[in-house]
């Protein structure tokens, strides 16, 4: 719930002026535990649901995190996410809203009855060692209420496999396409060159040697010779996924 529907719950007559003032409090900052000072307003500044990153905190601290947010929130992601945390969260927090979105590692709490679909964004991977980072942006843009299409595997060793594809979601109106690739990166490239849309290019940590930590593929995007193409940071599906989600959602604003 953001300020908008406390707001509205209290103009229809829904809320007491207490309740609605207690959540107001809330919206701003709380601390959580000692560990936390979590500002429950970025979701209505932003547009983003609210992302815990959970690869440096332990589960008990995440599930905490989670549990807290959730008195105010209906949607929620934690990224980088392990089993472990998995579980610290599904015994804490109500079970029916939870999923755990194994390929992206990512915990999605999601209490949200329907979600209106709002823009269309396209995600393509050069191979298939980066599924794993397409669907962590996937599942952020979904959380957006954009629709996604998504197609895997298709990169430069066997060119002719993306053509179909990116034809396919040009005609269906994609807003924004993302790109996944490690290597020598050069599938995002490619793909904005034959795009009238903007692409984002997202460098993933698999390959060989240097490369294989994503910095080759950082390197080649960053030095497109193709304008359109912006280029978020190594493996970071996250924020690949919100921006190509605020696009589309910028383009279907009524």
């Amino acid at each position: 719930m953001d300020i908008r529907d406390i707001l509205t719950r209290y103009k229809e007559g829904e809320m007491e002026m207490a309740e609605a003032e207690r959540l107001l409090r809330l919206d701003f900052i709380e601390r959580i535990m000692d560990h936390t000072v979590f500002d429950h307003a970025r979701e209505a500044r932003k547009g983003i649901p609210e992302v815990i990153f959970g690869g440096a905190k332990s589960p008990a601290m995440v599930a905490e995190i989670v549990r807290a947010a959730m008195e105010t929130k209906e949607i929620l992601l934690v990224s980088r996410a392990t089993p472990e945390h998995y579980q610290a969260v599904h015994n804490l927090v109500n079970s029916d809203h939870i999923r755990w979105e194994e390929k992206a590692r990512m915990i999605v709490v999601d209490r949200r009855n329907e979600v209106e679909r709002v823009g269309r964004v396209g995600i393509l991977t050069a191979g298939t060692s980066d599924i794993g980072v397409a669907e962590e942006a996937r599942i952020v843009a979904e959380a957006m209420g954009c629709e996604v299409l998504t197609t895997y595997d298709v990169g430069v060793a066997g060119l002719h496999r993306f053509l179909d594809p990116l034809v396919e979601m040009l005609r269906s109106g994609v807003d924004a396409i993302i790109v996944a690739a490690g290597m020598e990166g050069a599938l995002p490239t490619v793909v904005s060159s034959l795009s009238d849309v903007p692409v984002i290019g997202v460098p993933v940590s698999s390959g060989y040697g240097h490369g294989g930590l994503g910095e080759t593929a950082l390197m080649s995007m960053l030095q497109t010779c193709s304008p359109g193409l912006a280029v978020v940071n190594i493996d970071n599906g996250v924020g690949a996924g919100a921006f190509a989600a605020l696009i589309s959602r910028r383009c279907n604003r009524k």
